[in-house]
C-alpha cells in the first residue's frame, strides 16, 4: 500500500495547487514535492529493511480481466527516488520567475509527476500504458501556454510533439492487445511467462520500439526533441530531459526486452549501432548550435543514445551502468538547463554570441555552471564517469568499435561543452550587469552537486538497490 500514498500524494497535491491563489502556488507546489521526496526516501528505508510489499493488487476491471497492479522493485524505487529528488529542484527553480495563472502550471507540474511515477510502478500494462499517456497532457499544455517565442511556431511544434508521440504509443498499445489475446492477462509476471514464437517477439518488439525510441529520442525519431525543447519553459525542459525520456528508457528493460527476449538478442547489433549513431549525430550537431539550450537538447539526445546502446546490449554490465547513467543524466541535465534559466533571466537571450564574461561578474554562479557542465563530459569523480566507463566497458565486452565508436560521447562531449562555457562564461566582463546567484539558486545548483559527486564517488548503494532486478532482465534473456 505505501506506494499508492506516493501517487494520492502526487495527485491531490496537483488539486491543492490549482485551488491556491497564483501567489502561493510555488510554495504549495514545493512544500508537496519536498514531502513526496521525503517519503521516496522513507520507502527506500522500508526496502532495505524487508517491510516493503514487492507487488500490489487490486480488482479493477472484470471484463477484460484488469488489475490495478504495482510494482516496486529497486530498480522502480530508483526511478521514483530519481523523479521526486528532481520534482522540488524544478518546481523551486521557477520560484524566482512570475507566471501568468502559476496555479494552473504547478498543478500541471505535479499532475505530470503523478503519471510518470505511475509509469515506473505499474506492472499491469493497461494500467501503465493509462499512466504513460497521462504523462504526456500535463507537457503539452506547460510547452503550449507557458513556452517561449513566436506562438503560432511554437504551437506548430508542441502539437507536432504530442502527435508523434501519441501516434507510437498506439503502436505499443496493439503490441498490448496482441500479449492479452495470447496471455489472457497483461500482468507482467504473466507477460514475462509467455512463449513466443520469434515472429510474434518480433511483433510486439517492434510496437514498443516505436513508442519508445520517440519517448527516448532515438534518431531518426528525433525530430521533435530539440525544438520542444528549445520552445517549452525552464520547468517543462527540465520535466521533459530529467524524467519524462527516462520513462522510454526504463520501459526498455522493464517492458520490451524481457517480454521479447530473443528478437532483442537477434536485432542487438542493429539496435546498438542506432544508439551510437545517436551519439555521433547528437554531438555533431551539438557543435553547430548558435543557441545554449538547443546545444543542450542534442548533448541530451547524444547522451540518452549512449544508455539505450547499452540496454541493447543485453549485458548484465551494460544495463546496470546504464540506469546509473540514467540517474546521472537526470540530475545533470536538470542542472545544465536551469543554469541556462539562470542567464536567460538575466539577460532575455540564450544567444551564445550576446553572452560572455559572465564568470567576472558571478563567481559563485562561473563555478555551480562549471561543475554540472564537468560533470555533464562525465569528470571522474562524477556519478556520469561511472555510468559511462560501465557503458563503454560492456559495449566493448560484444564488439570493441561499439566501445571505440561510442566513446567519441566523451570527447565531442568536453569539446562543445567547454567550449560553450568558454563563450559564454569567460572573457572581460560584459557591459550587462549580471546578478550572482541568489539563495534558491545556489541551494538548487548545491543539492545536484551534493548528489553528484556522492553517487559519483560511491556508486555502491545504487547497485545494490538495483542488482536484484536486473538479474530477473538478464535471466529472462538468457532462459529464452
Amino acid at each position: 500500500m505505501e506506494v499508492i500514498y506516493l501517487l494520492i500524494l502526487l495527485l491531490v497535491g496537483a488539486g491543492l495547487t490549482y485551488f491556491s491563489v497564483d501567489k502561493a502556488a510555488s510554495r504549495v507546489a514545493l512544500l508537496i514535492s519536498t514531502v513526496a521526496f521525503g517519503y521516496s526516501l522513507y520507502l527506500v528505508s522500508l526496502h532495505y529493511g524487508g517491510q516493503l510489499p514487492e507487488n500490489i493488487h487490486f480488482d479493477w476491471i472484470s471484463k477484460p480481466s484488469i488489475g490495478f497492479d504495482l510494482r516496486l522493485d529497486g530498480l522502480a524505487l530508483l526511478m521514483l527516488v530519481l523523479t521526486t529528488t528532481l520534482l522540488p529542484l524544478i518546481v523551486a527553480s521557477g520560484i524566482e520567475t512570475k507566471f501568468a495563472n502559476a496555479k494552473s502550471l504547478y498543478a500541471l507540474v505535479l499532475l505530470m509527476a503523478f503519471a510518470m511515477c505511475g509509469t515506473f510502478v505499474a506492472s499491469n500494462g493497461l494500467l501503465y500504458y493509462i499512466f504513460w499517456e497521462v504523462a504526456l497532457i500535463p507537457i503539452y499544455f506547460i510547452a503550449l501556454i507557458w513556452g517561449s517565442g513566436d506562438a503560432e511556431e511554437r504551437k506548430k511544434q508542441v502539437v507536432k510533439f504530442f502527435i508523434y508521440t501519441f501516434a507510437g504509443s498506439l503502436f505499443m498499445l496493439v503490441g498490448f492487445v496482441y500479449l492479452y489475446g495470447k496471455a489472457g492477462s497483461l500482468l507482467l509476471t504473466d507477460l514475462y511467462k509467455l512463449e513466443l514464437s520469434y515472429d510474434e517477439q518480433l511483433l510486439v518488439f517492434g510496437g514498443f520500439f516505436l513508442a519508445y525510441a520517440i519517448k527516448i529520442p532515438l534518431i531518426p525519431f528525433h525530430t521533435w526533441q530539440a525544438n520542444v525543447y528549445q520552445k517549452a519553459p525552464a520547468m517543462g525542459t527540465m520535466l521533459l530531459s530529467g524524467i519524462m525520456l527516462k520513462m522510454g528508457l526504463y520501459s526498455v528493460i522493464r517492458w520490451q526486452i524481457p517480454i521479447s527476449p530473443d528478437a532483442s538478442k537477434e536485432l542487438m547489433p542493429y539496435l546498438v549501432w542506432i544508439g551510437i549513431a545517436g551519439v555521433i549525430y547528437g554531438s555533431i550537431v551539438a557543435l553547430r548550435q548558435r543557441d545554449v539550450k538547443k546545444l543542450l537538447a542534442y548533448s541530451s539526445l547524444a547522451h540518452v543514445g549512449l544508455i539505450a546502446a547499452g540496454f541493447y546490449g543485453l549485458t548484465a554490465d551494460g544495463i546496470t551502468s546504464g540506469i546509473i547513467q540514467m540517474f546521472g543524466h537526470g540530475l545533470v541535465v536538470v542542472g545544465v538547463f536551469f543554469a541556462v534559466e539562470v542567464i536567460e533571466r538575466r539577460y532575455q537571450t540564450r544567444a551564445i554570441s550576446e553572452l560572455g564574461g559572465i564568470r567576472a561578474q558571478a563567481v559563485k554562479f562561473a563555478s555551480a555552471f562549471l561543475i554540472v557542465t564537468l560533470a555533464s563530459v562525465a569528470l571522474p569523480g562524477t556519478v556520469n564517469f561511472v555510468g559511462e566507463f560501465g557503458l563503454l566497458f560492456s559495449l566493448s565486452t560484444q564488439n570493441v568499435w561499439f566501445s571505440v565508436i561510442g566513446g567519441l560521447t566523451i570527447v565531442l562531449g568536453a569539446y562543445y561543452m567547454l567550449k560553450m562555457y568558454q563563450q559564454v562564461m569567460l572573457g572581460e566582463a560584459n557591459k550587462k550587469p549580471f546578478a550572482d546567484l541568489s539563495v534558491t539558486e545556489s541551494l538548487i545548483f548545491g543539492a545536484l552537486a551534493a548528489v553528484i559527486f556522492f553517487f559519483g564517488i560511491y556508486p555502491q548503494p545504487i547497485n545494490d538497490l538495483i542488482a536484484p532486478a536486473v538479474n530477473e532482465i538478464i535471466a529472462q534473456i538468457s532462459t529464452n
